[in-house]
């Protein structure tokens, strides 16, 4: 099989795994040779938290695999033609694109081949390769085999820039049922040493004879949404657990895609892409907003609405918190108001020191006016008495199944 063949199986393999993104990584310095960056301009696009496009290869290293997980096209059992690279083919595709601006780094993610410690070797040796015989200084992401040697994680680390272990199903039933080589205690097994490495490379004080780099841009996982009967608050309450105990840099949610030859077990269709997207929402309101899982996802059936933002759904919910007064109100409270973002928030709180904030300059901040007003009061505007009260509010406010906005607040 041809190198263009053999990249069209395993980039097209590779698209399914959602946990690649290069936010958080450090800047190598490119003064001391070698080539690469993990920051300028540009496969597969991810995105820094300052909104910077970074571009990766994105490919399996193989997609054979001795694991027969229902839910993945690359299953054991699955009728899909197979492909491998090789070490030197993957190290010389990535060296390739990168010359010719196509990228700026690399995802490599794989198969189980022969065993977990072959399979995660064979990732350290591109990593390894790139790095000390290349002088690579572009990012890279390893996809981590949790049932592999502690000792090859831990040099993968001082290789890749992020490592990445997915939980897929935090459900320990479903991921037996789906997954059945798969254990959920070893996955967070290796991702408390994985946090344990990192929290020793953070300590390091700088100095002379500074110790190696850990993983700079931390670990992240993903999970599979509609995949099993798993509802958006389990999917939350596990996300929160992994923040907390792991201090992963991000959760990834993936809608599951139908796969040819499917198990019966699996649902026939796809959750609708807005799921995935509300679920994301809700990870920025946990981590960043200050919300619990119980005030985004504690009512009802513990699933988020579609034809909402979860933001706005807590304000409809409590909305004998509302109207806020952005002259007064504290910043906890300012967070909550639907179409106030925490940049708005702040040139909210900076402004307020020296002057009134009147409706006009929510203009200016760029807030989506026609959601934040039925919820905030200013001198020069108060929401009608009965707007709050309306039922009618939730659908005026949310936008037509073909206009859903995908940004935030």
């Amino acid at each position: 099989m041809d190198l263009r063949r053999k990249l069209e199986i395993l980039a097209d393999a590779a698209k399914y795994d959602a946990s690649c993104a290069s936010s958080g990584t450090e800047k190598r310095d490119s003064r001391k040779g070698g080539i690469g960056s993990t920051e300028g301009m540009g496969i597969c696009h991810s995105y820094a938290p300052d909104g910077r496009c970074i571009s990766l290869l994105k490919v399996l290293l193989t997609n054979a695999c001795a694991y027969d997980c229902l839910y993945c096209v690359n299953r054991a059992s699955s009728n899909v033609p197979r492909a491998r690279f090789t070490v030197e083919e993957v190290v010389g595709l990535t060296l390739d694109f990168y010359r010719r601006n196509y990228i700026e780094g690399l995802f490599l993610s794989s198969g189980i081949i022969r065993s977990a410690d072959y399979t995660m070797g064979e990732l350290v040796r591109v990593a390894r390769t790139l790095r000390r015989e290349h002088g690579f200084r572009g990012y890279i992401h390893l996809k981590t085999i949790p049932e592999a040697d502690p000792a090859l994680i831990e040099e993968a680390g001082l290789h890749a820039d992020r490592l990445s272990i997915n939980v897929e199903l935090p459900v320990e039933t479903s991921l037996r049922t789906f997954a059945p080589e798969k254990s959920g205690a070893v996955i967070r097994r290796s991702m408390a040493r994985l946090r344990l490495k990192l929290d020793a490379a953070a300590e390091e004080k700088p100095g002379r004879h500074r110790p190696p780099r850990f993983a700079p841009a931390g670990q992240s996982t993903q999970m599979i949404v509609g995949a099993d009967g798993t509802n958006d608050r389990t999917l939350l309450d596990a996300a929160a657990g992994l923040y907390g105990s792991y201090r992963l840099k991000r959760v990834y949610y993936s809608a599951f895609s139908p796969i040819p030859d499917a198990s019966r077990a699996l649902p026939p269709a796809a959750p609708p892409l807005e799921r995935e997207h509300r679920l994301y929402q809700a990870d920025w309101l946990l981590r960043f907003y200050g919300f619990t899982v119980e005030e985004i996802a504690g009512a009802g059936d513990g699933m988020l609405p579609l034809d909402i933002d979860p933001k706005l759904a807590w304000a409809l919910r409590n909305r004998d918190r509302f109207p806020v007064d952005l002259n007064r109100a504290d910043r906890e409270l300012l967070l909550r108001v639907p179409g106030l973002g925490k940049k708005a928030v702040d040139s909210i709180l900076a402004a307020r020191r020296s002057r009134t904030i009147r409706f006009d300059d929510l203009a200016r901040l760029r807030v989506p006016l026609k959601k934040a007003a039925p919820f905030i009061l200013l001198s020069d505007h108060r929401p009608a008495a009965h707007l709050l009260e309306s039922e009618t509010l939730r659908a005026r406010l949310a936008p037509p199944p073909a206009q859903l906005s995908f940004g935030f607040p």
